[in-house]
């Protein structure tokens, strides 16, 4: 990296011997200048504070241990070094320039002016003083035009002005704390949170900063990374009113969703409804929890089967987000539920629209379909008079009760043939709505006893479902089973 290469070519200038430094600081020395060589600043810091620690009047052991730190972003605890530098060698200039440096990309261009005209009084063609120096005007220029343009609501060139701010004065936490309110406002919540988290490496026990952070986290429905900021902003004050209040509704909250989707996996949907209305009480004004706990109640209702319920509550999150594809899928299953097969259609084509990769999305449409022109033919749920989520006892119920009626030797109207054409529907629809493997694909759109359907399978030749032979002259003997 070219940042080290600079480093150790001036670690490598002012690597002098140290008259009177003891033989354990100089090994300190030149360990921590072969660690910088290779990269590994952690581990060279560590040898530059035990050779201040053995000789605490060398110059440039602060010096080094100061630009170690600086390529660290550790720009705070690097001032002190260098003004001890300073102190302990006024005529050392390249102390001064690095301080000015330091100074310059903290944002405090003032006491970086002073710095970097010292440098020169010492060396007036010092082409690095005079780089930096000609860029306090443009900078200060930059500051003073975004504020004037925050003033007016124009947040989008006032960003583009702190950006050039930011450039010459990275480690200046009042501006990112400024460009982060501008994209606040813009909308771009992560960009905000990118600027405000700098913050917290650049000003100790930021508390607000955490604070700040947690809440656009919040805002953007990201509840776990929510919690992480707060905790950090209470390990640096526990008692801190503020970040507490807004931890305790984040854990619940998150809790409460968490809670709702386990449930879910165990499939009670009845408790899982539960806990998501009770995280509409506990944030009841952010859309995007409102919708995710609208979207999650709708889901549970089709699962269970409840038709008016589903149809409502998925309604009502398709009205939140009409992009919804989830909410789309369930009511369409709703609709499906319902015997209205035209708006499973037209629900599941809305959410093709959205995004027609996902499998559930073609699947659904396409058993919509199916079940649509199906419905054109023979329906087993209508021909026994029952929902499409009837027991097995309920259909049961139901055929005992045609079937007594429609029985072709018991019938007591006049007309046989429809006796007789109802029976065999009757019983027919017993067939398949009773054995799981037939009702399934009656439900996905497939008629298990249509020739057409089933590879001649079925009704074959006019005959009764099973084989019964069927024509004229026949003789029922009905069972009921």
């Amino acid at each position: 990296m070219s940042w080290i290469a600079g480093l150790t070519s001036v670690f490598i200038y002012f690597f002098v011997d140290v008259n009177g430094a003891s033989e354990e600081v100089e090994q300190h020395l030149a360990m921590g200048m072969k660690l910088v060589s290779a990269g590994q600043l952690s581990d060279a810091l560590s040898h530059y504070h035990a050779a201040v620690e053995g000789d605490s009047s060398n110059f440039l052991t602060y010096f080094k241990r100061a630009t170690v730190l600086m390529a660290m972003g550790r720009s705070r605890s690097a001032l002190p070094d260098l003004d001890e530098a300073i102190k302990l060698n006024p005529k050392f200039y390249q102390a001064f320039l690095q301080r000015g440096n330091v100074h310059l990309k903290r944002g405090e261009t003032d006491l970086a002016h002073i710095d970097f005209e010292t440098v020169l009084r010492y060396d007036k063609e010092n082409e690095d003083a005079l780089k930096q120096l000609s860029l306090i005007d443009p900078f200060n220029t930059y500051v003073e035009n975004s504020v004037s343009l925050m003033e007016m609501g124009d947040f989008s060139n006032a960003i583009e002005q702190l950006t050039k701010a930011l450039e010459i004065a990275p480690w200046d936490a009042s501006l990112r704390s400024k460009r982060a309110e501008c994209y606040e406002v813009m909308g771009e919540l992560y960009k905000a949170v990118t600027d405000i988290k700098t913050t917290t490496k650049l000003v100790s026990d930021n508390t607000g900063a955490f604070l700040q952070i947690s809440k656009l986290h919040y805002q953007m429905g990201d509840l776990e990374d929510g919690l992480r900021e707060i905790r950090e902003c209470l390990k640096l004050d526990p008692d801190h009113k503020d970040c507490f209040t807004l931890y305790k509704k984040l854990k619940k909250l998150n809790k409460q969703f968490n809670d709702g989707d386990d449930l879910i996996n165990k499939g009670r949907y009845s408790d899982a409804i539960q806990k998501f209305k009770a995280a509409l009480k506990t944030e009841p004004a952010l859309d995007f929890y409102i919708l995710k706990a609208k979207s999650k109640i709708c889901h549970c209702h089709r699962m269970n089967g409840d038709i008016t319920e589903t149809l409502n509550s998925c309604t009502e999150a398709i009205e939140l987000d009409e992009n919804n594809v989830d909410a789309l899928c369930d009511r369409a299953e709703g609709y499906i539920l319902n015997e209205m097969y035209e708006e499973a259609v037209n629900d599941y084509q809305t959410a093709k629209n959205i995004n027609g990769d996902l499998h559930k999305v073609n699947e659904g449409m396409e058993k919509a379909q199916r079940l649509l022109k199906q419905s054109k033919k023979r329906d087993y749920y209508k021909i026994l008079k029952v929902k499409r989520n009837a027991s097995k006892r309920e259909i049961m119920k139901a055929y005992r009760k045609l079937a007594v009626k429609w029985h072709p030797d018991h019938y007591e109207g006049e007309d046989k043939k429809k006796a007789e054409r109802m029976f065999i529907d009757i019983a027919a629809a017993k067939e398949v709505l009773t054995d799981p493997e037939k009702k399934a694909k009656f439900d996905n759109g497939e008629d298990p006893l249509d020739p057409e359907q089933q590879n001649g399978g079925g009704w074959q030749n006019g005959g009764f479902p099973g084989g019964f032979p069927f024509g004229q002259g026949f003789q029922f003997k009905f069972h009921f089973p």
